[in-house]
């Protein structure tokens, strides 16, 4: 029998966050999952979570856990989902280091995703993204900065962990303007930036100071911005930029809705959804083509492209309108 314990902690704490390149938020969001799923174990076998084994793991227990987050705690499929590619990660992890696990650990992966309704993804106009970065006041030294930040966040597609994480020697400013970010996995990719970008991140430098974090992004205190800093900034000044544009009003404004909004308008410029898969550092180009299915355009460009069925043609003629009467008179 093997314990648990050490592999989920070597999963978490090294395998997630030093191998993977995952970040705090995505390793926290792991750790919930396991969470979720020894509590459940432990109850059903009436054992500690610590002294839980990996054999009792297998298909069918977490089969049984999935039905009841979906049963007693009211998951949607997506969750379900989430919680199952969590497991099936962590079942790579344990493959590599305990083979003889191999075949319950295959019928764990063999576990299928449950079919659920996909959404459109959500993202703003450039009307709205215009209000939502006009929103700072640039008479202060945050609003310098917080304008700043929203335009990199946009212009960059970037996630909060990427925008937070840029530090002052991955920007370069001269000749050309661009900006060196650190993703998922630990891959860089580096981005062009847009004039107006440039010029707001020069604003920025001017007043910054010499703070000791090496980060881009300072805090009042002169400390790293933290994701949280940046979700409550988005959040102020997309309440101030709501007064000026009615269609932000009861909209929930995250960063990630500015990652799509840089996506789409890509996607409308470029075409070409491998140039967008490129800019926003996904790994897979599926992820990617979330967003053919909002961009109007493609579909139109598709429907241009093909040649209609060639039909045969008729006209149509009216019937007497006494006969018809008097047929519908006989019906009756």
């Amino acid at each position: 029998m093997t314990p648990i314990a050490p592999l989920i902690t070597g999963f978490l704490r090294d395998y997630l966050p030093n191998q993977r390149g995952f970040s705090p938020h995505s390793c926290d969001a792991y750790a919930r999952s396991f969470t979720l799923l020894l509590t459940f174990v432990s109850t059903r076998l009436r054992v500690r979570p610590a002294q839980l084994m990996l054999e009792q793991i297998d298909a069918d227990m977490v089969i049984a856990f999935l039905t009841n987050i979906e049963r007693e705690r009211g998951n949607s499929a997506s969750t379900r989902n989430l919680r199952l590619a969590a497991i099936k990660t962590f079942m790579r992890y344990v493959e590599l280091k305990y083979p003889r696990a191999l075949e319950q650990i295959a019928q764990i992966r063999a576990i299928p995703g449950k079919r659920h309704e996909q959404k459109l993804v959500q993202h703003l106009t450039l009307i709205e993204i215009r209000a939502v970065l006009d929103a700072p006041d640039l008479k202060t030294r945050a609003g310098i900065r917080d304008r700043a930040m929203l335009h990199l966040c946009f212009a960059g597609g970037l996630r909060v962990s990427e925008l937070v994480g840029v530090r002052l020697e991955d920007v370069v400013l001269h000749p050309t303007p661009s900006v060196t970010v650190l993703g998922k996995g630990r891959r860089e990719r580096c981005l062009p930036l847009w004039k107006d970008t440039a010029r707001d991140i020069r604003a920025w430098l001017a007043v910054r100071g010499t703070p000791p974090t090496p980060e881009l992004f300072t805090n009042a205190q002169g400390r790293t911005m933290t994701r949280a800093d940046f979700e409550y900034v988005l959040e102020k000044h997309a309440a101030s930029a709501a007064s000026q544009c009615p269609t932000l009003s009861d909209r929930l404004i995250t960063p990630h809705l500015l990652r799509h909004s840089c996506a789409v308008t890509m996607l409308q410029a470029t075409r070409d959804i491998r140039k967008v898969a490129l800019w926003l550092g996904h790994a897979d180009i599926r992820t990617t083509e979330v967003y053919l299915r909002i961009d109007p355009s493609e579909k139109l460009e598709a429907i241009e492209a093909v040649l209609p069925p060639s039909l045969r043609r008729g006209r149509f003629k009216a019937p007497d309108a006494l006969i018809a009467s008097l047929m519908a008179h006989r019906g009756a």
